[in-house]
């Protein structure tokens, strides 16, 4: 009231400053006292996350190894024979058969030849019957006393020669028929051709050029390197039955291709710590080619106890793939693991890190970091009867 009276006394100017400065006063008095409210406020709290315990099931271990296709047998086809190509009975990229034509090589010549060394055995067979006549009449001369034993050995020896004689020509005559017969160039195997590699009319020389190339299809084999430490899971069975084995080409978007383990390399390449290994693949319809890349799945014999976790779960740092856990406080902890095979939809198996027991972070990971507190919201981890028959 005082103060009141005071300002009435003051002229009209001065009582406009001096109530201005009043309810400058009074109006930092109240933010103070806003201020002072506010930050008496209780925190947030802490974010939620959804968590769940791994899921601990008997599923079908398996391995995953990139490698492409190799024919089971691919040939060079060379002539055996030297001569000018006639004719080529082929048509270029087709599937041929064992024994079937594929170039002449001019065979007059070696007709040639077959008729002369027929000629010489029959002249051998000739020699050889006179001298064997001869023989025969000295065994009896010689009974009689009227040959010399000296005449008598020299005309045995002469059957002897003409005998040997004639087996000299039928070898020379199966060898012209032979040239003659690989004048004919025939597919050794069954596959799919290349193009030829020479034409008709040029000089092939035995076995130097190369008349064109043929793999086989069916069966087909799938080579792949699988490192050292994962040795053991691609040898046989225990029973000694080779591996099952699922193949996913380039492009396909599951492993729908089943064939067997047959063959694991014997040693270990020191350069790359791996060691070859090779599945077989039916190809009747001939849908596999050599040189074509895919993944293959062994698949282990037995299915065994493993820790299984959304793979949404899990993170990558610059070392290490991780998981967030929660401790009995509900703080968040970095946990390394080292990870498996993927298992059903959208599932990974987790070698080491986690027992089993342990409270993952499957969802709201972008709010959660270790050393920070966050609200637990139950989850759960589930597997396709599907997925544990791998």
């Amino acid at each position: 009231m005082q103060r009141l009276t005071s300002l009435l006394q003051l002229g009209p100017k001065a009582r406009l400053g001096a109530g201005a400065a009043v309810i400058t006063a009074v109006g930092f008095a109240g933010f103070l006292a806003i201020q002072g409210a506010s930050s008496q406020e209780a925190p947030p709290p802490p974010p939620t996350v959804t968590v769940a315990r791994p899921l601990v099931e008997s599923v079908s271990g398996w391995t995953e190894h990139s490698g492409r296709f190799v024919a089971a047998a691919d040939v060079d086809v060379r002539p055996r024979v030297s001569g000018y190509l006639q004719r080529v009975h082929f048509r270029e990229g087709q599937i041929v058969r064992q024994g079937d034509l594929l170039f002449t090589i001019d065979p007059a010549p070696f007709r040639a030849a077959v008729d002369r060394a027929r000629a010489d055995v029959a002249q051998a067979e000739a020699q050889r019957a006179r001298a064997g006549s001869e023989f025969a009449r000295a065994q009896t001369l010689l009974e009689l006393d009227a040959i010399s034993q000296e005449e008598f050995e020299a005309r045995r020896e002469a059957a002897a020669q003409a005998l040997a004689g004639r087996l000299a020509a039928e070898a020379a005559l199966r060898t012209a028929q032979l040239d003659y017969e690989y004048a004919h160039v025939r597919a050794p195997i069954t596959g799919r051709i290349s193009d030829a590699h020479v034409h008709a009319g040029n000089l092939v020389r035995a076995g130097e050029d190369v008349l064109t190339r043929i793999v086989s299809l069916d069966p087909i084999h799938f080579e792949f390197a699988v490192p050292e430490s994962l040795l053991s899971e691609a040898a046989a069975t225990p029973s000694g039955e080779p591996r099952r084995v699922l193949l996913q080409l380039e492009g396909e978007p599951e492993f729908l291709h089943e064939g067997r383990l047959d063959f694991v390399d014997n040693a270990v390449d020191p350069q790359t710590g791996t060691i070859r290994g090779r599945a077989s693949f039916v190809n009747a319809s001939g849908g596999f080619t050599p040189g074509q890349f895919g993944r293959v799945r062994i698949i282990a014999p037995d299915q065994t106890p493993s820790v299984l976790i959304p793979e949404v779960a899990v993170s990558a740092d610059q070392s290490h793939r991780y998981v967030l856990v929660l401790n009995e406080e509900n703080i968040v902890q970095y946990q390394p693991v080292e990870l498996g095979q993927r298992v059903g939809d959208g599932l990974r198996v987790v070698r080491t890190g986690l027992d089993g027991d342990e409270r993952v972070i499957i969802n709201g990971l972008q709010r959660a970091f270790p050393g920070a507190p966050v609200t637990p919201q139950p989850g759960q981890v589930t597997l396709t009867a599907h997925a544990r028959q791998g």
